[in-house]
């Protein structure tokens, strides 16, 4: 359990933010299988953009849990104040700054973790993003530009002088990307030198590691990423294990298939037929990546047109678990 601002999160599982992952439905499901914080996918700075169908659906937060974390990019300080103000006015309850990203369509416009690179910037954008709204603000940084730059610390000690209410930190420099080990000296010495909540992430996908993780670094949290994609029931495994160190068994099969389907039955009604039925495809992959027959039935799912027959084809494929 930790504060950020005037909200208790209940959880140390934070889901974190990935672009074209962590929409509405898949945040919703998440903070039911035992996420205490959700955060939208990065929402770009520039409100010009917003009139787009993938930005509106993104800034779609109705039906949603409190309190409603909402993710901003950029790089200009005047914009990212804009942004948050709107979001603000939309619903968000807490406005979190992206300075971990490592993608080149991000860092090649000066956002996400290139931002690492500017200190003095660093602290003009949090400063101007706290000034401009009442609800609580927090960050998302990576432990450095690079091996060879890993200012971290010092990124950290300018969030908190500036406002930030809780930290989630990468245990990668932006230069490492997704590739080799998290490592997590740098959190441990972060969390040391600054008094707001840190949340460690990188590489967190069993319970035990989470464990190892908190006791390492003492962390306030931890955020799972990619190990929640198809998996999002590791949430509440990891919930289980930090608040009674034991572990909660897998879900039966029965169960798999009932958050299988409420998710795909939740991307149809939130997209659409047509778009609900390709961007079910990449989760339903996810979600059978250890199933024997994983590559040919995704050969065969991802030709499938309609929400009935995609519902009834997952249904067939793991009736056999089912009934065993």
């Amino acid at each position: 359990m930790f504060r950020i601002g005037p909200y208790t999160i209940d959880s140390q599982v934070v889901l974190a933010p990935m672009a074209g992952v962590t929409d509405r439905p898949f945040r919703q499901l998440c903070r039911r299988l035992g996420a205490g914080l959700v955060v939208s996918e990065m929402v770009t700075s520039d409100t010009r953009l917003w009139h787009s169908r993938k930005s509106a659906l993104r800034l779609d937060h109705s039906g949603e849990a409190e309190p409603r974390a909402v993710q901003i990019a950029g790089a200009d300080p005047a914009m990212m104040a804009q942004a948050a103000r709107l979001n603000a006015e939309r619903g968000a309850q807490i406005i979190d700054i992206n300075m971990g990203c490592p993608a080149k369509k991000v860092c090649n416009k000066a956002a996400g973790s290139a931002l690492l690179r500017d200190e003095p910037l660093v602290r003009a954008i949090l400063a101007a993003v706290v000034d401009a709204v009442e609800i609580p603000v927090t960050l998302k940084i990576r432990t450095g530009w690079s091996p060879q730059m890993r200012n971290g610390v010092t990124i950290a000690r300018i969030a908190e002088d500036s406002g930030i209410a809780a930290l989630a930190v990468h245990g990668r420099t932006r230069a490492d990307r997704y590739q080799g080990m998290a490592e997590y000296d740098t959190i441990a010495e972060i969390c040391a030198r600054v008094s707001i909540p840190v949340i460690a992430n990188g590489d967190i996908d069993s319970p035990e590691k989470a464990r190892q993780v908190l006791d390492h670094t003492a962390a306030s949290a931890v955020m799972v990423g990619r190990a929640a994609q198809g998996r999002p029931w590791l949430l509440r495994e990891i919930d289980h294990y930090l608040r009674h160190g034991k572990k909660r068994p897998a879900p039966e099969p029965t169960e798999v298939l009932e958050i299988l389907t409420h998710h795909l039955q939740a991307l149809y009604a939130f997209y659409g037929e047509y778009m609900g039925v390709r961007i079910a495809r990449k989760h339903v992959g996810w979600y059978l990546q250890q199933h024997p027959n994983a590559a040919g039935f995704r050969k065969h799912f991802n030709q499938l047109e309609t929400s009935s027959d995609q519902v009834a084809a997952v249904t067939a494929l793991l009736a056999d678990s089912v009934a065993a």
